[in-house]
């Protein structure tokens, strides 16, 4: 930003001297880097607050893709990783990513957010200070509780829940943040070239690989699979409360993508904010429909719960690169990545590998692809930065996350009685069901 070059008086205006003319060119400079500032701050703000929703969206899902005897635990867990999440990255982990001075490998472990951007530092920056650092850790802070989710899913139906909340204080207050610092805080990956606009990696990678871990070591649900490679089929308890949680996911990623911009308050950013918004939209409608497709032609039914997937799926393959490609190559990655997350959901059935909700398939596999496919529309980006970054994020998230698994299991055990898994881990952990007048008591 440059100081005027013509200051125009207002009309019968007194004739402006050397100094008064600074002092107006002064004071239209302040005025104008007072607005930028507080448009990008109320920006940032509202597309925190989208991505918190997302928090509904998950809770959601998953409460529609489990078993009715199993919903009230499911919806317990998701409350309840938000709020450690929050209180987490507030006292470790927001410090690990962005504030401290560590090496291009080791973060530097502190404590808190820092403070606030004075007036006076906001105006001498001259407009290079965009946003409240309590915008940006608010905005931050709802996208490890998003990693978080990923593994609530996953481990559905037969985990104990305080040791998943115990996991989850380690995974938002250390194993994301490292990890996180790496590319976002500008460590090694970073300086390597890694490109991750809005986290197919950073995020949904890593939750993945933390649900993957935790998934290992739980073993399927009973029943799940049986002798000679059977699958059984374990259908959701409400598929429109399902269906319901993929829309307000698809609400919350326009945030989730949009916000990853960072400023909305010049035409450059706004046109890519523009660009970002009609991309995560046309990635997942990719996304559904190649999934429907393909599940037509290989199951011979349009299997609802593939759409779903199909939706998040082109959601995730976007949100490394969004503001990069046409709307029409958004939509072709979005299509990509529904038909992977059908292949992929089949496939970790095959491996007995059980995931109630597709978690590992949809935030693992296809994002992956997402992070391949950023070379593809950007020029800047190449495939090595992003295989090492991919490797790195997934070899450190797994094993940090397996090491605190099994410790967890040989402190306090992680999964529940297998009676209380055939009555529900709603009575057994939460001591309440969702649907009492349905079932009377029984399960």
């Amino acid at each position: 930003m440059t100081w005027p070059d013509v200051i125009r008086p207002r009309t019968g205006a007194r004739a402006l001297t050397p100094s008064r003319l600074r002092l107006q060119g002064y004071n239209q400079m302040n005025e104008l880097v007072e607005v930028q500032y507080a448009l990008d701050t109320f920006y940032f703000l509202i597309c925190g607050a989208l991505v918190l929703w997302m928090a509904a969206g998950f809770s959601m899902l998953e409460a529609g893709l489990v078993r009715a005897k199993n919903t009230t635990e499911i919806l317990t867990k998701n409350m309840a990783l938000f709020a450690i999440a929050c209180t987490m990255y507030m006292l470790i982990g927001y410090h690990i990513v962005y504030l401290g001075d560590g090496s291009s490998i080791l973060p530097d472990f502190g404590f808190l957010i820092g403070a606030e951007h004075g007036v006076d530092d906001v105006l001498g920056s001259g407009g290079d200070t965009y946003y409240a650092a309590r915008s940006d850790f608010f905005f931050q802070v709802v996208f490890v509780a998003t990693a978080m989710s990923i593994v609530s899913g996953a481990v559905a139906e037969r985990m104990k829940l305080w040791s998943f909340l115990l996991f989850s204080v380690f995974m938002t207050g250390l194993i994301y943040p490292v990890q996180a610092y790496w590319s976002w805080g500008g460590g090694f990956l970073n300086e390597a070239g890694f490109s991750d606009y809005a986290g197919s990696g950073i995020v949904h990678l890593c939750g993945a690989a933390a649900a993957f871990a935790g998934v290992l070591v739980l073993g399927p649900r009973k029943g799940k699979y049986g002798k000679n490679g059977a699958v059984n089929a374990i259908p959701g308890a409400n598929m429109p409360l399902a269906t319901l949680g993929t829309f307000i996911l698809w609400l919350g990623w326009l945030g989730f993508n949009g916000g990853s911009e960072l400023k909305l308050s010049d035409i450059s950013s706004a046109n890519a904010v523009a660009q970002v918004f009609a991309n995560t939209n046309a990635a997942a409608s990719g996304g559904v429909i190649a999934a429907l497709i393909l599940a037509r032609l290989w199951f011979r039914k349009a299997d609802l719960t593939m759409g779903l997937n199909g939706a998040l799926a082109g959601l995730v393959a976007i949100t490394a690169g969004p503001s990069a490609p046409s709307i029409l190559a958004a939509t072709l990655i979005g299509a990509v990545g529904g038909l992977l997350v059908v292949f992929a959901i089949v496939a970790l059935d095959k491996l007995r590998i059980d995931d109630p909700v597709g978690a590992i398939s949809v935030h693992g596999v296809v994002g992956i692809w997402g992070l391949l496919a950023v070379p593809l529309t950007d020029g800047e980006a190449g495939f090595g930065a992003q295989l090492l970054g991919m490797a790195v994020i997934f070899i450190w998230t797994f094993g940090a996350s397996l090491a605190v698994w099994l410790v967890i299991k040989a402190i306090m055990g992680v999964r529940v009685s297998e009676e209380e898994e055939y009555e529900g881990v709603d009575v057994a952990e939460c001591g309440l069901e969702a649907y009492p007048e349905f079932t009377g008591g029984k399960r």
